[in-house]
């Protein structure tokens, strides 16, 4: 339907239980939702008590890791409050519940301690794993492409990034509608089972896959129409500023371009593409865009629903790379956001610059460190616009790589038809 209201798959199930006659009342909550995180350590590290308090910005040292700082940071944005954090060993996961007995048993003691509102886990869980568990944890459970999808749909802004988000949502949701009617199904087969749920559940099933149908072609109308934008440019030199979540893609743009993008200090702030005329210092005119932040673990349904938005990076001419050179695993960041590159390059070759930026934030030594390491990156503040302005220069120089290149293509293509 147009104009439909994006919610969360949690959001979905509760609401379609209510209207099923289960009951469920959905609470407003005047204080943030209180979570408890739960994580997978690797074989042979320590594991801790878990009974500390969390936060995004330190977490107890004997549950330090990236990946659950990270799912602490997700939490917060999304209005969460981090209560505390449980570790379960990797070579200890339930097939039916994720968790082992022990840590089960002790998740349910702090749920209750803490009068938790829900669980969030640091790995997808498959359907029956959260089926079980909140069965078993009588509270609301998540993993983290849920909260991912969550935060999306919250920061949604254009009609497109709204049909990208609910398109994700619903295909994320499809194989776990038989949460929400579980307590309608009969169990067995043969003749006298086939109950009201099964056939509510095929209902929403065949109501979901319709949905999905119709939000696929609206993107492929805008497919086709950025595909004529890009038609429209192809004479222009394109730079699309990539790089992780919250690394400062936004201000560094904003910085170049002025245009105004919304600039905050948290995961996924922007999530439509800004395209805007950059001029250089020779009086050039090149097209310099601002994409959609990237994370380890990204939800595969967004990459493909967000396929239109990460065109312009398809089509880019070169890829500006922005780290946050202050965060302690920059490395692996740089790592995640080759690989999604890779994923959406499809192999095509494409030039590259590293800009390692928030040098505000590191130490003379840190710096000189990261000069000796990256040579041929450019370390900046994005908050100082006269630092900000160097990467024009890197800017002109691939201009200019790119027409030696093309020109050389075109002597050569010359040559050989000269000979022919």
């Amino acid at each position: 339907m147009p104009g439909a209201v994006v919610q969360s798959p949690a959001t979905i199930r509760e609401s379609s239980a209510r209207r099923a006659g289960k009951g469920v009342a959905i609470e407003t909550h005047c204080r943030p939702e209180r979570a408890i995180l739960v994580g997978l350590m690797k074989d042979g590290g320590k594991l801790g008590s878990g009974r500390q308090a969390a936060t995004s910005s330190a977490l107890p040292e004997d549950l330090r890791n990236p990946s659950l700082e990270e799912l602490a940071l997700l939490a917060q944005t999304a209005g969460g409050r981090i209560l505390e954090c449980i570790l379960q060993r990797r070579g200890l996961i339930h097939p039916a519940t994720f968790l082992s007995k022990g840590k089960l048993a002790q998740l349910g003691e702090r749920i209750k301690e803490h009068e938790a509102d829900l669980v969030i886990f640091d790995e997808d869980l498959s359907p029956a794993q959260a089926r079980n568990l909140e069965k078993a944890l009588e509270c609301k459970i998540i993993d983290r492409t849920e909260l991912i999808l969550d935060i999306f749909s919250r920061r949604a802004r254009s009609r497109e990034a709204q049909v990208q988000v609910e398109l994700a949502q619903l295909q994320y949701l499809l194989p776990r509608l038989t949460r929400m009617w579980v307590h309608l199904s009969r169990l067995g087969g043969g003749i006298g089972t086939r109950g009201p749920g099964e056939t509510q559940l095929e209902v929403d099933r065949r109501r979901v896959r319709q949905r999905i149908s119709m939000l696929k072609r609206k993107l492929g109308a805008v497919e086709r129409e950025r595909a004529t934008q890009s038609r429209r440019r192809r004479r222009m030199f394109r730079a699309s500023v990539v790089g992780y979540t919250n690394a400062g893609k936004s201000t560094l743009f904003n910085a170049l371009t002025r245009a105004g993008v919304l600039e905050e200090d948290k995961l996924f702030a922007t999530l439509d593409t800004t395209t805007r005329r950059l001029a250089l210092e020779a009086g050039e005119v090149i097209l310099l865009s601002d994409t959609v932040g990237f994370i380890r673990k990204l939800p595969h349904h967004l990459v493909a629903s967000f396929r239109a938005t990460l065109g312009e990076v398809r089509e880019s001419d070169l890829l500006v790379h922005v780290v946050d050179a202050s965060h302690p695993s920059f490395r692996e960041q740089m790592h995640t956001v080759d690989e999604v590159i890779e994923e959406l390059m499809a192999g095509r070759p494409v030039a590259r610059c590293l800009v390692l930026n928030k040098a505000d934030r590191l130490c003379e030594e840190r710096a000189l460190t990261l000069r000796s390491e990256f040579r041929d990156g450019l370390i900046l503040s994005a908050l100082d616009r006269v630092q900000a302005l160097t990467l024009k220069e890197v800017l002109a120089r691939a201009l200019e790589d790119q027409r030696a290149m093309r020109k050389g293509a075109g002597a050569r293509g010359g040559t050989d038809r000269t000979h022919a």
